[in-house]
């Protein structure tokens, strides 16, 4: 190569900025200026190099299939023409880029084995590796995982899904092509690229321009001043008429760069070259930006009849004959070929002579070149019917009394289980599964997240389970609660933790665990597994999730929304969970959870528990909603709160369905105290209630009455706010049928007794003080004690009493919830 040194005169100039550019920083911009066939800006690359002794450079590949010579050679003299000029170029081997895209089959083992094979064509057709890196993205990525992901999710949750897909020409597609999940992922990292290797120049092929210029668009959400200078080259077209560029899966659309001789003539031989037309014709393209930059020439030899040897320096001379027919379509072929040739022999040579690269390629060319574009899920949502009410006769496994009776304390979670014989096969054979439960910190809790947590929470560890509690605050951030804060996010998560203190969760064989720190400890786990998940799954199957967000698919959603379900997907996994206990709203990414298993052929499957979701106090509110306080029963909320809130929520008398109120009832007041009181002086005086049914059946005749019904519900929901679980000992008494006279002659009493002085510092005389001043209440099924529930500072209290408490509170009160 001998195009590398400009030796034109130059003379200083001045930039827009004033600044004054000498004729060595003049030099070195022509230099760095003929790399692409366009430059934006150029002020700005002038500035770059005036400023800068030694910029940055990022160039990147897909190691996926044989390398043609448009990945070799160009990217050849591009790199030596950066370092000349003083840059530093960093190559990123875009492995788990390769691996998203489908290259190879998504085979990562096979990506490495080509990205290995590339750096060995480098190293053999003549690449300055002085000033240059290569950096593996797995790698890279996973040394500094706090550092990238970050900053992937803000690039994710600061673009629409629209113009992340406006960008798929990266990877080849169109936008309005059968697009995976993992394609939107891989957008916004390529994107995070330029920021992590800290590029100032990208230097990259046309067809990358879009997401080059997403990188400077972010650097204007951000108002980030340096934004990366977007030098990008020409990209060189396939053999064939119309190829806009060459195709690995067509071998006759490219030359490869350890092709031998005959092959790069017959190749050659067949081009598309038509006589007298320049455009659109590829063998001119190959000698315009291969021959002419690499011998600064282009020599023709021919018989003295055709005209004779004819040696051309300049690209203009070569088309002023071939337009006019002086020079031949055969006479142009022949000295491509042999041009090509001479250039590719060293490699050839290489490849036959180095034992390591000749095992590689004999690798590379037994691998097949696919990229398989998913299609929609096999399962499709609406055929996730499961019987969910087999028997353990399915699994063919004898219960033990033990394991049934943990089974019905597991089960009496959910709404819906899938599936009961998996669970109960669950149960009899792992002493201690571990449910998964989560939230995201997004302002004040309400009754939902707060007593039905610690209720259901107080039940599975109970029946022995460990419960890993995820503090979703990536999550929340995602979707752009609290409008992204993640120090608010933070302070909301520790508020929640404070409230479940107070509120009586046991905190026996509970984790929290914050998804962040999680995260980032465990990103070479992490990370691929959400690739995997995001690459298997097409787009419109993940957009089917979004109502795990509170979102509808037909939403304009951003990128960061594409993530989330891959991500919560991802979550089952990391914290090995058994069993899945959230919401009815979380069903569909469970069920990708399940469908991902059968996918990748994994037997133990997670089990979905999924509990009733309460909803909003006025009518037609699916669910409580933060922004909306007449809503919602918040944590805190003071007994005033509480009873104008019930006293204007809806009611309809006799009817059930849609009564807020009688959810409420249902799902809070009867687990919580297994009895439900009215107190009427002109309705039918008091009644106690001891089943859902028997409530049903009264409002519905008009027995009970609205008001009645509401000033119960207030007085239940106020004592439920100051009522405390208190974690359950485990003694094997606990495992036999007692009353509470039985009790109290248990060894468990006097544990009980002890453990409850010294955790509250409480003197008590005796323990039929407490039941005397109902200080106790007992929840029972089947005559087995399953929680002992003691009164205790009330959360309010706790909220005015603990500085700790009520700092966070002020601090959450005063969040504005948004996204």
């Amino acid at each position: 190569m001998e195009a590398l040194s400009i030796n034109a005169p130059t003379q200083a100039s001045t930039l827009p900025s004033g600044l004054q550019i000498s004729e060595e920083v003049e030099k070195r911009y022509n230099v760095v200026r003929s790399v692409g066939e366009q430059c934006i800006h150029d002020d700005e690359l002038k500035d770059l190099l005036a400023k800068k002794a030694a910029p940055v450079c990022y160039d990147g590949f897909e190691p996926s299939g044989r390398m043609h010579i448009a990945q070799g050679l160009m990217k050849i003299m591009n790199v030596n023409k950066l370092t000349s000029a003083g840059c530093r170029v960093k190559i990123w081997i875009a492995d788990w880029f390769a691996y998203m895209n489908n290259k190879l089959g998504g085979d990562l083992k096979k990506i490495r084995v080509v990205g290995e094979y590339f750096k060995e064509i480098f190293q053999a057709a003549g690449m300055n590796s002085e000033n240059v890196e290569f950096l593996w993205s797995s790698d890279e990525i996973n040394a500094k995982g706090d550092e990238y992901w970050p900053l992937v999710m803000d690039i994710a949750c600061r673009n629409s899904l629209a113009q992340i897909k406006r960008c798929m020409p990266i990877m080849g597609l169109s936008e309005n092509e059968e697009l995976s999940a993992a394609h939107i992922l891989y957008v916004c990292m390529q994107c995070a690229d330029t920021f992590f290797l800290e590029a100032d120049i990208c230097q990259l092929g046309m067809d990358q321009q879009t997401v080059n210029l997403l990188a400077r668009d972010y650097c204007d959400v951000v108002k980030r001043e340096n934004k990366p200078v977007i030098l990008s080259h020409h990209m060189l077209p396939g053999l064939q008429q119309g190829q806009k560029k060459m195709s690995k899966s067509d071998p006759s659309s490219a030359i490869f760069m350890e092709d031998e001789e005959a092959e790069v003539n017959v190749k050659i031989k067949k081009a598309y070259c038509p006589p007298d037309i320049v455009e659109g014709n590829p063998c001119l393209e190959y000698v315009k930006h291969i021959i002419l930059p690499w011998f600064s020439e282009f020599t023709v030899e021919r018989d003295e009849k055709y005209g004779g040897n004819r040696t051309f320096k300049s690209f203009e001379d070569i088309t002023t004959d071939y337009e006019s027919g002086q020079l031949h379509p055969k006479d142009l072929k022949d000295a491509l070929s042999k041009s090509l040739n001479k250039i590719l022999q060293p490699v050839r040579d290489h490849f036959k002579t180095n034992s390591r690269a000749k095992n590689l390629l004999k690798q590379v060319k037994g691998y097949k070149v696919t990229r398989v574009i998913p299609t929609a899920s096999s399962t499709k949502e609406e055929d996730l019917s499961i019987n969910t009410s087999a028997s353990s006769s399915a699994a063919g496994l004898q219960m033990s009394e033990e394991a049934e009776m943990k089974y019905k304390i597991v089960r009496s979670i959910g709404e819906e289980c899938i599936q009961e014989d998996e669970l109960k096969n669950l149960l009899a054979k792992k002493p201690a599964p571990i449910c998964y439960d989560g939230f995201e910190p997004s302002g004040r809790m309400h009754i939902a997240q707060g007593v039905m947590k610690v209720t259901n929470v107080n039940k599975l560890t109970s029946a022995g389970c460990q419960v890993k509690i995820w503090i979703a605050d990536w999550f929340a951030q995602l979707n752009n609660k609290l409008g992204g804060d993640l120090e608010r996010i933070r302070v909301v998560g520790e508020y929640f933790k404070e409230i479940w203190q107070a509120g009586g969760m046991n905190n026996d064989k509970v984790e929290f665990l914050w998804a962040s720190d999680e995260i980032n400890g465990k990103g070479s786990k992490y990370w691929p597994l959400v690739m995997d998940i995001a690459r298997r799954n097409n787009l419109r199957r993940i957009l089917r999730c979004g109502q795990i967000m509170g979102r509808s698919e037909t939403e304009v959603l951003s990128a960061a929304q594409i993530l989330y379900p891959c991500m919560q997907c991802a979550d089952i996994f990391l914290l090995e969970a058994d069993i899945c206990q959230l919401g009815m709203d979380q069903r569909k990414v469970n069920m990708l959870a399940r469908e991902y298993c059968a996918d990748i052929k994994r037997k133990n499957k997670p089990i979905i528990l999924s509990h009733h979701m309460l909803p909003g106090l006025q009518q037609g509110q699916e669910k409580m909603s933060k922004s909306d306080p007449s809503s919602a029963i918040f944590m805190e909320d003071e007994e005033a709160d509480v009873n104008e809130k019930i006293s204007k929520a809806y009611c309809p008398p006799k009817t059930v369905e849609g009564n807020p109120c009688l959810e409420y009832v249902k799902y809070i007041v009867l687990p919580r105290f297994n009895e439900f009181k009215v107190e009427s002086e002109k309705n039918g005086g008091n009644k106690t209630f001891n089943s859902f049914e028997d409530i049903v059946a009264d409002y519905e005749t008009g027995e009970l009455h609205p008001e009645d019904l509401k000033k119960a519900l207030m007085k239940a929901l106020n004592i439920t706010l100051q009522v405390r679980t208190f974690p359950s000992i485990n003694d094997d008494t606990l495992q036999q049928t007692m009353s509470k006279q039985s009790l109290l002659k248990s060894v468990f009493f006097s544990k009980f007794l002890a453990s409850v002085q010294s955790s509250w510092n409480m003197k008590l005389v005796s323990f039929q003080s407490l039941l005397d001043v109902r200080v106790i209440n007992f929840m029972y099924m089947n005559d087995m004690l399953l929680i002992v529930t003691v009164l205790s500072q009330p959360v309010r209290d706790h909220f005015k009493t603990n500085e700790r408490a009520k700092n966070l509170l002020e601090q959450v009160k005063a969040f504005r919830v948004t996204r």
